[in-house]
């Protein structure tokens, strides 16, 4: 009896929890909500707990302030008259209307907002239940405060023309005065150029914005969060006149896709009961065009004097670099360097290693000037910076090695004065060259190698190699002597070797010892036999090959240089050159050499024959001595 009971209980009170939970419910937001007279207003309703179909009509009631508790029709989904006359005009033209989220879901829109909009928004429900239980309607109070939206700015871009890397910067004032507790959102922006009709295409994109937060963020993409990052992209804001706060936003170097329709716009939000932001006001200002000019197209790099200068040898020599183009204000750091291109044979290059272009000084952006090698300059230079685009090199007393065709190579890094190490450079250009000649005093110079008579040389003897140089020219003048090695190779069957000539022989001598006109010995052989290198008199310089071995042998030449000296009293290389003609150098065999061959051989043979006497006789004794022991 008792378990009946029981269940009869709990059975009705899984009935009621059913029908609890199948309740009809319609929902819209808590109030009140302040929205702002002229602008857009959205209310969502939905509702749950239904029966029938899952496409439900809504129905949408405003009961005004001053109605005394009368309620208007305002739109309804089902009902195409249902809107009472003072928003019949209003609904037929979409002013006001019903968007549908989802079948059980809608909000009522108001296109723009009137002052006398002011009251409470009923959502109704008609029911499509089998019974009329819960919730068919909701209701929520709309206050419409006035609009105090102001927006304004200092100068417009009337489609000027920025050269890249040039510094940005817009402006735009707002204010907003409310008695309601809201927040003032400032954004710039770009589209693409505005049309000649004023209008606007392309991709609209936030660059820097003050959010609803009061938090500042900059736009979305790669590009305007490094450069914010970097702080090359800032807004600040500071107080104006009349109440106005003004907004400033500041782009330390534009790039050519910088270019566009530029606008700021402000907004106005406000914190609705259930805890979201809501945007109650906007209002945008078109700034205007900017074009951008790539600095490809603008940069201009030249130097003087132009075309052709000769110079006398040891008189200064001034060339200058001027860079134009640039974007005003000095934003952007310059590399600027003075490339040399010298005249160099084929032959010089393939046994020196050298190329025609080379580097003779820079001027880094950071004001620090580097030599291509200081000790060759002695501090006989410099490189300046005269004046904002113009830079100087110097050169006090102008040497034959000085003479070239010289460019002004530019290195522009946009907007970065001092540009980090791995950065690259925006764009690179070059001048026009400049033939710098000099005009050198003759110099006459010949070399004669020869090897001083003497007995014949042989292995293990020390070589000596005399060089004889002739010097005709006015002056102070020294000479540096080199002495190279030409090896004997086998010659390859079916042809020649590679860098070999006719005879078998290297081409291209290696290099054993040189003495330079200061009179220091440098020694590069890899052979195992000592070498050394010395001046014996005013005009004979000797190599000397102790204990030669046979990899010793080969063609010798000497090859001599001038060098000369400056007003200035700095020693300089000519340029003059002579290379004596091949000496052949060959090592014969020692005498204990050619006496062990035949010593080796003698013995040899006393041995062989020995050997063959002795076991002759033996095997004679031993078959003798047999025969006598044998019985008879």
């Amino acid at each position: 009896m008792m378990m009946a009971s029981w269940r009869r209980t709990t059975l009705h009170c899984l009935l009621w929890v059913v029908r609890y939970v199948m309740c009809r419910e319609v929902m819209v937001p808590p109030g009140p909500l302040y929205r702002v007279a002229g602008f857009s207003m959205s209310i969502p309703c939905a509702v749950t707990g239904y029966e029938g179909s899952r496409t439900q009509d809504f129905e949408w009631y405003l009961y005004r302030d001053d109605s005394q508790g009368r309620q208007m029709g305002v739109i309804s989904t089902r009902d195409s008259g249902f809107a009472y006359a003072p928003f019949q005009p209003r609904v037929r033209s979409e002013e006001v209307r019903v968007e549908r989220d989802s079948g059980d879901s809608v909000r009522l829109v108001f296109q723009r907002l009137r002052a006398d909009d002011q009251g409470r928004y009923e959502c109704y429900t008609p029911s499509t239940d089998s019974k009329y239980q819960g919730n068919y309607s909701a209701s929520v109070a709309v206050k419409v405060i006035p609009d105090t939206l102001l927006i304004s700015y200092t100068r417009s871009l009337i489609g000027q023309l920025f050269l890249e890397g040039a510094e940005l910067t817009l402006t735009c004032s707002a204010a907003v005065k409310s008695k309601e507790h809201t927040h003032l959102s400032i954004t710039f922006g770009v589209r693409a150029a505005m049309t000649g009709s004023g209008s606007s295409t392309g991709t609209e994109r936030d660059i820097i914005a003050i959010d609803k937060e009061l938090g500042l963020r900059p736009g979305r993409g790669d590009s305007y969060q490094k450069r914010y990052d970097d702080g090359e992209l800032t807004l600040m804001k500071k107080s104006g006149v009349g109440g106005m706060d003004v907004y400033v936003m500041r782009m330390s170097a534009v790039a050519p896709e910088d270019s566009g329709a530029y606008f700021c716009e402000a907004s106005q939000w406000i914190l609705d009961p259930n805890g979201t932001w809501q945007k109650i006001a906007q209002r945008s200002l078109e700034i205007g065009n900017l074009t951008v000019q790539p600095l490809a197209d603008s940069l201009r790099v030249t130097s003087t004097p132009r075309g052709e200068v000769t110079v006398q040898l040891g008189s200064p020599l001034t060339l200058t670099c001027e860079v134009s183009g640039l974007a005003s204000g000095g934003r952007s750091g310059l590399l600027v360097k003075w490339i040399r291109t010298r005249a160099v044979s084929s032959e010089d290059r393939v046994v020196t290693g050298e190329v025609g272009e080379e580097e003779v000084a820079r001027y880094s952006p950071n004001g620090v000037v580097t030599w291509r090698d200081d000790s060759s300059r002695g501090g006989g230079g410099s490189m300046e910076k005269e004046t904002e685009g113009r830079y100087t090199l110097r050169l006090f007393s102008a040497h034959p090695a000085d003479s070239g065709v010289y460019r002004c190579a530019v290195s522009v890094f946009a907007g970065k004065r001092i540009p980090g190490p791995s950065e690259t450079a925006t764009v690179t250009q070059r001048s026009e060259g400049v033939t710098v000649n000099l005009k050198t005093k003759e110099v006459k110079v010949s070399a004669l190698a020869q090897l001083p008579r003497g007995p014949l040389l042989k292995r293990g003897d020390t070589v000596t190699l005399l060089c004889n140089v002739s010097v005709v020219t006015t002056g102070p003048a020294q000479v540096e002597v080199q002495w190279l090695q030409k090896v004997f190779l086998p010659v390859q069957e079916g042809g020649t070797k590679g860098g070999l000539d006719r005879e078998g022989v290297e081409e291209k001598g290696r290099v054993l010892a040189s003495l330079t006109h200061e009179g220091l010995s440098r020694l590069y052989t890899n052979n195992s036999s000592e070498v050394s290198v010395d001046r014996v008199s005013p005009v004979t310089y000797r190599l000397r090959i102790f204990s030669a071995q046979s990899e010793d042998q080969g063609l010798f030449v000497c090859q001599a240089e001038v060098w000369g000296q400056d007003p200035q009293g700095v020693w300089y290389n000519t340029g003059a050159k002579a290379q004596s003609e091949n000496v052949r150098v060959y090592l014969y065999a020692r005498a204990a050499d050619l006496l062990l061959i035949p010593l080796v051989v003698g013995v040899s043979s006393a041995l062989f024959v020995g050997v063959v006497i002795i076991a002759t006789v033996t095997c004679c004794f031993m078959k003798r001595l047999a025969r006598q022991r044998s019985p008879k």
